[in-house]
């Protein structure tokens, strides 16, 4: 399994010399299995150069799985190029819980005033899998969610190809429950063994004690202790704040080390960067 990420930074998208390293596009993994099937996660802006990169290589098969509703990782799909050539077979899955359908969501991204061409206007075929639950298996990958802890709901995915697994929860807070989120230990047994888990890491403790608890998002001293703890060989901080520069997410980084360390763990930690490549053996 390998997991390209296309954009790692929260909330909007940023540019500029402070934000070189770790990127400035909001959420977007592309996912490939061993059968060379893609499945991405999320449309936040990378999927824009996802798309360019596809065309380029002639990729004319999808499957788009969503975490949830919120713009960040919403606002590139209308700048997916592959939605514009007839050739082009996008299958959605899943549904938002307790909002509306993922094609009802997606029509409201290219709306008038908002988008000159409407949904109906694109030339790729989409089917939309409205599915009750999970799991699901795409090709040869086995595909579990989680509720996240987050405002208006959404979904963590656990993906599994033979004995590989890949857990990726953006969005998701670990010391506030939001109506129908789940507790730590659930986040926990979700992650337990992982080859890899992604988790969101956005603050500081001292941004979450003094502003930003029950915004939706986790310290990230408090995913690295659920990482530590599922004891997971890799652990990615993710949905890096649109105010973090790259000197301040090697500091984050650093730290982790620090704490890694002093445990006496052997986990790989590092802060996900656009264009980053992992592949899980």
């Amino acid at each position: 399994m390998k997991i390209r990420c296309w954009g790692s930074r929260g909330s909007i998208p940023v540019s500029g010399r402070d934000h070189v390293k770790f990127g400035g596009d909001s959420t977007c993994l592309e996912i490939t299995g061993q059968d060379g099937r893609i499945i991405v996660i999320d449309a936040g802006t990378g999927i824009r150069r996802l798309g360019n990169k596809a065309m380029a290589e002639g990729c004319t098969e999808f499957d788009l799985i969503f975490t949830h509703a919120h713009w960040d990782h919403l606002l590139g799909f209308p700048f997916f190029k592959p939605l514009y050539f007839k050739k082009t077979r996008i299958s959605i899955h899943g549904s938002i819980h307790a909002q509306e359908t993922v094609r009802q969501i997606i029509e409201r991204t290219m709306e008038a005033p908002y988008f000159p061409v409407d949904l109906d206007g694109v030339s790729a075929d989409i089917i939309f899998n409205d599915l009750s639950g999970v799991p699901i298996q795409i090709g040869g990958i086995d595909v579990d969610a989680i509720l996240l802890s987050h405002p208006n709901g959404g979904f963590g995915y656990r993906l599994t190809e033979d004995d590989k697994v890949f857990v990726f929860l953006t969005d998701n807070e670990l010391e506030f429950e939001h109506p129908e989120g789940k507790s730590y230990v659930d986040y926990l047994e979700f992650s337990r063994g992982a080859d890899l888990l992604i988790h969101d890491a956005e603050y500081t403790d001292k941004e979450y004690e003094t502003r930003t608890r029950g915004w939706g998002h986790s310290r990230y001293r408090k995913a690295l202790q659920l990482a530590m703890e599922a004891g997971v060989k890799q652990f990615g901080l993710f949905h890096h704040n649109q105010d973090r520069s790259d000197d301040e997410i090697d500091a984050i980084v650093a730290d982790c080390h620090e704490i890694i360390a002093r445990t006496g763990s052997k986990m790989i930690c590092y802060a996900v960067a656009q264009d980053q490549e992992i592949v899980i053996r």
